[in-house]
C-alpha cells in the first residue's frame, strides 16, 4: 500500500489509474484472503451454535456429527472452486497484466525527470546534467552526453529546455533551445559542430526492456533452468514451488473450512473473541509453514513439490485430530 500511495503523492499517478492497478491486484489478494475468510466464517458459525447449545440440541434430535458438517462441506467446496479459478487462471493473468499495466501507466503519465546539480542517467549510455533552474516555468542550461552509439558519441548543450512526451509512440524527450551538437567522428583530426534554434531530442521508453520480462515462465522453462543449474537455482526453485501452490492453496481453503467446525465447537467456552483468536493463530501457523517450506526448498532440503504441500499435510492432520475430538464431545 505504501508503494501505491507513493505513486500518487510522489510520482504524479492519477487516482483513476491507481484504481485500475488495485483492480488487477484483487485476484492475488483474494487467493490469500479466501482461505482466511472460509476459516473464520466456519469458526464463527459453529462457535455461536455451540455457545447457544444448538449443537447439543441437533445431536439429541438424532442428527449425526457428519451430517452437521454437510453445509460446511458445500460452502467450503464453493470457495474451493472459486480459489481454483483464481489461482489457476486469474492470478497468473493478473500478475503479468499488472506489471504491464503499471509500467504503461507510469509511462503515460510521467515525463523525463531530472534532478538539478547531479548527473542523471535516464537510460544506459545517456547522461543529462542540469546545472540550475531559472524560474518555476522554465529551465536554463542543459548538458547531454549521448554514448548509446560508441562509434558516434554526441555532446549536446543548450541554453533552455522543456520536457516532452508522445504517448502514441511511447517516447519521452527534451525540447532544446539555442544550443549546439558536437560530434567526434572516427577520424580524430576532424570535428563536427551543428548549431540549432530548436531541437527535439527523443528517447525510447525506458520501460520497454522491463515489459519484455513480464511474461510468466512456463513449467518446462523452469525445469530446464533447474537442469542447467544442477538444481541449485534458488529463484527457479521458488517459482516452481509457486506452480505447485496453484493447486495446493485451493485445497488448503477447503481444509480450513472443515477445520473451522471442530475449532468452533471446542472453543465455545472462550466466546466469539476466543474462537476468532484461535482462527487467527491457525492462519498465522499455516502461513508460517508456507514460509518454512519455501526456506527448506531454497536451501535444497526438500523438493518444491514437498514444500508446497507440506502445510496442507500438517493442516489435514490437525483437522482430522480435532474432528475426532469434537465428535466425542
Amino acid at each position: 500500500m505504501l508503494r501505491l500511495v507513493d505513486l500518487v503523492v510522489s510520482r504524479g499517478i492519477s487516482v483513476a489509474a491507481l484504481g485500475t492497478i488495485v483492480l488487477h491486484l484483487l485476484p492475488s489478494f483474494l487467493v490469500l484472503t479466501l482461505p482466511i475468510a472460509c476459516l473464520i466464517a466456519s469458526i464463527s458459525a459453529f462457535n455461536r451454535m455451540s455457545f447457544d447449545n444448538e449443537v447439543i440440541a441437533i445431536r439429541a434430535a438424532g442428527v449425526s456429527f457428519w451430517r452437521i458438517n454437510l453445509p460446511v462441506v458445500v460452502f467450503s467446496g464453493l470457495v474451493f472452486l472459486l480459489t481454483v479459478y483464481l489461482s489457476q487462471w486469474g492470478q497468473p493473468w493478473a500478475s503479468v497484466s499488472l506489471k504491464t499495466l503499471a509500467l504503461s501507466v507510469i509511462e503515460d503519465e510521467l515525463t523525463l525527470a531530472v534532478d538539478f546539480g547531479v548527473f542523471n542517467e535516464p537510460i544506459p549510455g545517456l547522461v543529462v546534467y542540469v546545472p540550475n533552474s531559472e524560474n518555476s516555468s522554465g529551465h536554463k542550461g542543459v548538458f547531454i552526453a549521448d554514448q548509446r552509439n560508441p562509434e558516434q558519441p554526441l555532446i549536446i548543450v543548450a541554453e533552455e529546455f522543456q520536457m516532452l512526451k508522445q504517448n502514441e509512440r511511447r517516447q519521452i524527450g527534451i525540447r532544446l533551445f539555442e544550443g549546439a551538437i558536437h560530434q567526434i567522428p572516427q577520424n580524430i583530426y576532424s570535428f563536427h559542430r551543428v548549431t540549432f534554434g530548436t531541437y527535439d531530442f527523443w528517447l525510447p521508453s525506458p520501460f520497454q526492456s522491463i515489459k519484455d520480462k513480464t511474461q510468466r515462465r512456463t513449467y518446462k522453462d523452469l525445469i530446464q533452468q533447474l537442469q542447467e543449474s544442477g538444481g541449485n537455482d534458488a529463484g527457479a526453485l521458488r517459482r516452481l514451488m509457486e506452480y505447485y501452490k496453484d493447486t495446493a492453496f485451493p485445497i488448503a481453503t477447503f481444509v480450513l473450512g472443515l477445520l473451522g467446525v471442530p475449532v468452533g465447537i471446542v472453543s465455545k467456552r472462550s466466546g466469539k473473541a476466543g474462537g476468532f483468536a484461535i482462527g487467527v493463530l491457525v492462519v498465522i501457523g499455516f502461513y508460517l509453514c508456507n514460509v518454512l517450506g519455501e526456506f527448506l526448498v531454497t536451501t535444497l532440503v526438500i523438493s518444491p513439490f514437498a514444500g508446497a504441500w507440506m502445510p496442507n499435510i500438517a493442516l489435514a492432520g490437525l483437522t482430522g485430530f480435532l474432528m475426532i475430538q469434537a465428535r466425542k464431545q
